[in-house]
């Protein structure tokens, strides 16, 4: 239908990710009819290149880091990890998302289109030589890996994209850049066996979480073999017969065989001419309002693509479908509330936080409190070897609920969604004691949180 007006549909979506399938089939259930758009792969960034394939290589690291720790306590060696052997596992997740993930909407009767968008005006969108009509529109584009210009030759900077898709692992890896993603891929790289260097540009990598814990957290890694440059601005990257050379424009020079930008992650929506129907942007995304919708009245706007406070992460993206299928289906037209969010950065440790920032307890000391705990000879730590585990817990001085955690152990990503829920539901430190918890786990270890 090259060149002419399709069919007019209730909704079109733009991007085919987690949110975007998952709000596509509640539409359709409702008697809507619906199209999704996808130019990359189907499914999205988390399970073909990002969230779930990086967590699949992690479950080799946990094994070999957890299995390190009680060498001499049980176990005689160490297991070493195979990376051929450990990419083909993980592309026997990643592999069928795509056709599965187009041919589950075929299925149920959604219509799907191959091809980059472009809006035409604030009904119509041009997907190819196709052009579609819809009374409501919703971007779902998602990010893609941030790019550092200023660097001299920085087009030998590899991403994120690229690190999960090696075929066999470089021996001497540098990630430019300090948050979640550099320290997840310094956690895999080296536990695999590489010579892993991290460069920062300041001395305040994690910023989002409380120095002291990261300092701890870096501690961790370092015993571990991870090396950390901060301070360190890159301006030149020089490719040799051996490899590369980081350079600054000091006396730092470090030569690798592999490079990787892991400075953040940039909105997907620069191409798809998104002023000629009236949708506005700033630096970090698409502009909404308390319902998603964006300054356009009929496009909406949801997931990582979004300006917003709230983490940039798979499971909210699939909260504000979830909204935007209530709301764009008549069912609720309240504003999206969103509850309290955990974090998490993986490895070995884990370092997990929720609720409120510990500096902005810190500054209100005659309303909160603040618990810093050592629970390293705790029975889970200690039965795991881990050997480093902690936690600083906020709690409201007046009703003593729990309003924000940081935590660094082998069991954080268990027990941030713990006290996740317990700060959601108005909890106290009290109440925990109160629960009969499976016993022994981290779950049951809670009741010492006082």
């Amino acid at each position: 239908m090259r060149g002419s007006i399709m069919e007019k549909f209730d909704v079109v979506i733009i991007g085919a990710g987690p949110a975007g399938l998952g709000l596509a089939y509640d539409l359709k259930q409702a008697g809507q009819t619906v199209a999704v758009v996808e130019e990359n792969r189907w499914g999205g960034t988390c399970p073909n290149r990002g969230c779930d394939p990086k967590k699949v290589l992690m479950a080799a690291v946990e094994a070999k880091l957890r299995s390190r720790h009680l060498v001499g306590k049980g176990l005689e060696n160490e297991p070493e990890i195979d990376w051929p052997s450990l990419m083909r596992f993980k592309e026997t997740f990643t592999e069928p998302v795509s056709s599965s993930s187009r041919q589950g909407l075929v299925d149920a009767g959604i219509t799907v289109l191959d091809g980059h968008a472009e809006f035409v005006d604030q009904h119509t969108l041009k997907v190819g030589e196709q052009r579609v009509e819809s009374s409501q529109f919703v971007i779902a584009t998602g990010q893609r890996p941030g790019r550092l210009s200023k660097i001299e030759n920085e087009a030998l900077m590899q991403t994120s994209t690229d690190f999960l898709a090696m075929p066999e692992l470089p021996k001497r890896i540098a990630l430019v850049g300090g948050g979640y993603i550099a320290f997840e891929l310094a956690a895999i790289a080296n536990a695999a066996g590489a010579e892993v260097h991290v460069i920062h540009h300041n001395d305040r990598p994690l910023k989002q979480f409380p120095a002291k814990s990261v300092k701890q957290f870096m501690e961790q890694l370092t015993k571990q073999g991870v090396q950390f440059h901060l301070n360190i601005d890159v301006t030149a990257i020089e490719k040799s017969a051996e490899g590369m050379t980081l350079r600054d424009d000091h006396q730092f020079s470090l030569p690798v065989d592999q490079v990787f930008v892991t400075a953040g992650r940039v909105p997907n929506l620069d191409t798809l001419n998104l002023e000629q129907a009236g949708v506005e942007t700033a630096k970090n995304g698409i502009m909404v309002d308390d319902h998603l919708k964006t300054t356009a009245s009929n496009i909406y706007a949801m997931g990582d693509v979004v300006a917003k406070a709230q983490p940039k992460l798979t499971p909210v993206a699939g909260f504000e479908a979830q909204y935007l299928a209530q709301l764009l289906t008549h069912q609720s037209s309240a504003a999206i509330a969103y509850p309290v969010i955990p974090t998490v950065v993986y490895g070995v440790p884990q370092l997990a936080k929720a609720g409120m920032e510990v500096a902005t307890a810190q500054k209100d000391s005659q309303r909160y409190e603040v618990k810093d705990l050592d629970l390293t000879n705790w029975f889970t730590y200690r039965r795991i070897q881990d050997p480093d585990a902690r936690a600083t817990v906020v709690v409201d001085r007046q009703s003593q609920q729990v309003v924000g955690v940081v935590t660094m152990s082998s069991e954080a990503e268990h027990v941030i969604n713990d006290l996740t829920w317990l700060i959601n539901h108005g909890g106290s430190l009290s109440e925990l004691q109160r629960q009969i918890f499976a016993y022994p786990t981290e779950a049951s270890d809670l009741e010492y949180l006082r």
